[in-house]
């Protein structure tokens, strides 16, 4: 099958089941709280309906704008804008004629069930596959080390022991750790068999992102190819799984790290490429795109091990992975407010990139959990329209006892409502640009 039309059903399931749970989340405990619930659908209805039903004072249904989903609350100001319901004197049943703590419950349930579920789905693939991991010791050949770090004392070589002290099972967090997390210190391991402890500024995330040094440590590989994208420039110019690259604008290489170097200096520009297959020693010419990427991947010359997990065991696991998730999700979010942040934002076709392309359950699972826990972030937001924007006026309201009036909750949600549509259109937009340009 098609990897677009994989990609593309599994966003559409994972969206799906995402939606439903994280309206249940408001749902129910709208009806714990006897109030009445109009609408329950997936996607959005503008116009008309793909299917619903009425049971028991609610209607389900399912929309044709696959943007989104929600539940319409009586006598609550959300995107329906029902003006004339809220022109009404407030019935018991309604959404405003509940106690501001229940209002709470009622607004924090979606976030809450998307976060939950995330921790969840972790913690069930921590028990059923387990985690993989590549140690120090499964990496003999060590990272090649960007210029940028080598500042620092990092050689080529080095193999990753510790970060602040302590063990990194995974050398191959490493990148993520400098980029995201607090590290002061990186003990490695170098060629000639001695460790030393290397001090690293505590804003090197953010040098990492002013000069775009995103890997600073890659593994060290022979340039062989394993696969190639046949639509892409690698493809196109007839490479083949298995041909070893030997030389990049008749500069000689023969690890992967040096042949990616000439090619990122040479993004968007013609190259040559001399590889060998068998025994013939043939030459094309290619052109990166402007990432630098030729569209294919190396094999790898260092072991892939798997740690297992019982299921109290996973439990834990998965809560700390789904923690860690969290943190960097949000640790990270502040670069969005850049420039270079604001143009790599992306709507649903960066989200179903993010699924393989050929259907594996665990690679779904794992990004399923990973959109959970961003949606429960990004709708915990205090911006009107958003689960976040209410919770804010609620607590407002719970700490001076001052409910704000309905003319400017309804203002409010109208000025939240038109950002989050443009910013659904400016990511969106960047994707197109992207297929269309890059």
């Amino acid at each position: 099958m098609d990897p677009f039309i994989v990609k593309a059903i599994q966003l559409l399931l994972s969206l799906s089941l995402l939606i439903v749970l994280h309206e249940l989340g408001h749902f129910i405990p709208a009806k714990l709280f006897k109030t009445r619930v109009e609408k329950f659908f997936l996607f959005f209805d503008v116009k008309f309906a793909l299917f619903k039903k009425k049971i028991g004072g609610t209607v389900y249904g399912i929309g044709w704008l696959p943007l989104g989903g929600y539940v319409k609350i009586s006598g609550m100001i959300d995107e329906s804008m029902d003006k004339e319901q809220m022109a009404k004197p407030p019935e018991p049943w309604e959404f405003r004629s509940k106690p501001a703590w229940q209002r709470l419950i009622i607004m924090l349930g979606g976030v809450t069930v998307n976060l939950v579920l995330g921790f969840l789905i972790y913690m069930m693939i921590m028990f059923v596959w387990g985690k993989n991991y590549v140690g120090p010791d499964e990496m003999p050949a060590g990272f090649a080390i960007a210029e940028e770090f080598k500042q620092y004392g990092f050689e080529d070589g080095d193999r990753v022991l510790e970060i602040n002290g302590e063990e990194l099972k995974n050398s191959d967090d490493v990148n993520r750790y400098l980029f995201m997390r607090d590290v002061n210190s990186i003990t490695v391991l170098h060629q000639n068999g001695e460790e030393e402890v290397i001090e690293v500024p505590g804003n090197i995330g953010e040098q990492m992102w002013e000069k775009g040094v995103m890997l600073p440590f890659i593994p060290i590989q022979n340039a062989v190819l394993d696969s190639v994208v046949p639509d892409m420039a690698a493809g196109i110019a007839g490479l083949k799984k298995g041909d070893s690259i030997i030389a990049l604008n008749e500069q000689e290489v023969g690890y992967w790290h040096e042949a990616r170097a000439i090619i990122q200096e040479n993004k968007d520009k013609e190259l040559e490429l001399v590889f060998k297959r068998g025994d013939e020693i043939k030459s094309i010419m290619v052109k990166p795109n402007e990432d630098g990427i030729l569209g294919f991947s190396v094999k790898r010359n260092f072991q892939i091990k798997q740690q297992e997990y019982g299921f109290i065991e996973s439990i834990k696991a998965g809560f700390d992975y789904g923690y860690w998730t969290l943190h960097d999700y949000v640790a990270q979010f502040k670069y969005v407010f850049t420039q270079k942040g604001a143009t790599q934002l992306g709507g649903f076709g960066a989200i179903g990139d993010m699924f393989p392309d050929t259907w594996n359950w665990k690679g779904f699972w794992h990004t399923t959990a990973l959109i959970s826990i961003i949606l429960a972030f990004m709708n915990i937001l205090p911006i009107p329209a958003l689960d976040g924007g209410h919770v804010m006026f609620l607590l407002y309201e719970m700490v001076t006892g001052r409910k704000p009036n309905d003319k400017f909750m309804e203002v409010a949600q109208m000025v939240g409502f038109f950002i989050l549509i443009a910013l659904v259109l400016y990511a969106n937009g960047n994707d197109v640009y992207r297929w269309l340009f890059e």
